[in-house]
């Protein structure tokens, strides 16, 4: 099994920035693919970054450039850096991992997740 743990949510103006951060335990292995997803009220889950040993990182275009994702294997954790922060950006954000290689952009595609840490931006 496999634990996942965020941390660095919280309230931020428009502009600003959040670090968050994913803390792994238990069977994880520096192959498996991990990622964020992010999930607003009456909205599906959306996927915004993922990290991956062998196929590097990918964002959701609502990100990209504004978001980085990081992996640190020796410490078993992934950080979102999220700089540029907009009032849409503001959801519970998810960290998850996959028995895979490669990167997944549907959620249906992790095996485990976190709890969620939310992340609000005022305007």
């Amino acid at each position: 099994q496999v634990q996942l743990v965020e941390s660095g949510g919280g309230l931020v103006q428009a502009g600003g920035s959040l670090r968050l951060s994913c803390a792994a335990s238990g069977r994880i292995f520096s192959s498996d693919a991990m990622g964020w997803f992010r999930q607003a009220p009456g909205k599906e889950r959306e996927f915004v970054a993922g990290v991956s040993w062998t196929y590097g990182t990918y964002y959701a275009d609502s990100v990209q450039g504004r978001f980085t994702i990081s992996r640190d294997n020796a410490k078993n954790t992934v950080d979102l850096q999220m700089n540029g922060l907009k009032p849409e950006d503001t959801a519970v954000y998810y960290c998850a991992a996959r028995r895979a290689r490669a990167i997944a952009s549907r959620a249906s595609e992790y095996n485990y997740w976190g709890q969620g840490t939310q992340v609000t931006v005022s305007s």
